[in-house]
């Protein structure tokens, strides 16, 4: 069966939604879609997909849900282990698609969230028009290096250098290709601090221009710390944007001026530590009322990095270990923490040798509840929780960006719909 050519698409749109709706939908100005109805110039074949969400999806993808089980539905992209798809769905939104190509992390994700929807693997390859259509789109893209040299050249040649040239080849490609196509409402990416100043700023000046210029988004960003919601001084730059205008702003977040400190993470000693039958005593010794002594480093270790960091003390270098005691923030924890923990070593008083955090403990670092599962080893659990975000944070960027998006999802009030 051919599929309907998009003038056919958009005269379908036409009985369900109005001409502003349309042109909200698919990024354009009124006037443009007046033209491709009247026949004054060609609907292009690139709106095709935009256009059959639009159809397909209909009142649902505007109201939500018919039981009001959802306000709005997202999918989450580069998934890891789901921390920004807890953050939404704290706020009324629910997940319609996940990518994640790591199959540890995949086991983390399913083990947690389950498999009630399309999950993928790379995003890569995967056809932008068989995603799903969706009102927020999520991703914590990794940030490969990227060139934009040549563009100017390209400019100046009369050569097309849009967002498919300049982030070719990188992962922010394939978010920048799905948004193209499905046209949600909003999106938001997140990635770390240096994203800001990659080559000289250039890499973030392509990004900011591929999602405003070429996608005709409207672009919000900043740098959030995790220590205002969980002990840990974790800086990542956030990106939001809207297919159309809102009042967004930052100022709404409420961030508290003192966040908690690392003994509120830990796991407690007196024999109020609760047992989770998920965990049993694979962190904790619940008999014996102590952390399970694998985490404490070995003698070699410990004497390791301790040359380490007098070797650079007497360079002059800042390099070495990080203590961190119940009062501290810790520093940012990573994926090699399974290497040695050095970033995050728990002091255990001055005739023990410190020792890493416990998984379980990464986790409640990160934000996530005592009620997220850890199915993986020790290792993976790790690098799951040092790739991740801190849940918190999304939460409440879902929070203060719900109401923009509701806003966007509600037909105007002059608006004639006409729901088939």
């Amino acid at each position: 069966m051919t599929q309907a050519p998009p003038l056919e698409l958009l005269k379908q749109a036409r009985t369900r939604f109005t001409q502003r709706e349309i042109a909200a939908h698919v990024g354009k100005d009124i006037k443009t879609v007046r033209r491709w109805e009247k026949g004054e110039t060609p609907c292009p074949a690139m709106l095709e997909p935009a256009l059959r969400d639009l159809l397909h999806a209909g009142a649902a993808l505007r109201h939500g849900d018919a039981d009001g089980a959802a306000n709005f539905r997202f999918i989450d992209l580069f998934a890891g282990i789901g921390g920004i798809r807890m953050g939404f769905e704290a706020q009324g939104g629910a997940c319609v698609f996940t990518s994640e190509w790591n199959d540890f992390s995949k086991k983390t994700y399913l083990e947690n969230y389950g498999a009630e929807h399309s999950f993928i693997g790379d995003i890569v390859s995967f056809p932008a028009h068989e995603v799903p259509a969706h009102d927020v789109l999520l991703g914590g893209f990794p940030c490969q290096p990227f060139s934009i040299a040549g563009v100017s050249k390209k400019n100046a040649m009369g050569r097309p250098h849009g967002f498919e040239c300049a982030t070719q080849g990188t992962l922010f490609f394939d978010v920048a290709r799905i948004i193209a196509a499905k046209r949600p409402a909003a999106f938001l990416l997140e990635n770390v601090k240096n994203l800001l100043s990659h080559d000289k700023g250039r890499t973030f000046e392509v990004i900011l221009q591929t999602l405003r210029d070429e996608l005709g988004y409207e672009v919000h960003y900043r740098i959030v710390d995790g220590q205002h919601f969980t002990p840990q001084h974790r800086e990542r730059i956030i990106i939001v944007g809207f297919r159309g205008k809102t009042a967004f702003s930052w100022d709404d977040l409420q961030l508290p001026a003192v966040g908690p400190r690392l003994g509120s993470i830990l796991h407690r000693t007196d024999g109020s530590e609760p047992v989770l039958p998920w965990d049993h005593d694979r962190f904790f010794d619940h008999a014996k009322k102590r952390v399970q002594p694998k985490y404490t480093l070995t003698p070699n270790l410990w004497t390791y990095l301790q040359n380490y960091a007098e070797k650079h003390r007497a360079a002059g270098n800042g390099f070495g270990f990080g203590m961190a005691y119940p009062d501290s923030v810790t520093r940012t924890l990573s994926a090699r923490y399974h290497k040695d923990g050095s970033e995050i070593l728990v002091a255990q008083g001055k005739r023990l040798r410190p020792r890493r955090l416990t998984p379980r403990e990464c986790a409640r670092l990160m934000g996530f509840p005592d009620t997220f599962r850890i199915p993986v080893s020790d290792t993976q659990a790790y690098r799951q929780f040092g790739n991740s975000v801190v849940m918190p944070v999304m939460q409440e960027v879902a929070r203060i960006m719900r109401p923009h998006v509701e806003a966007l999802l509600a037909p105007a009030p002059s608006a004639r719909v006409r729901l088939s």
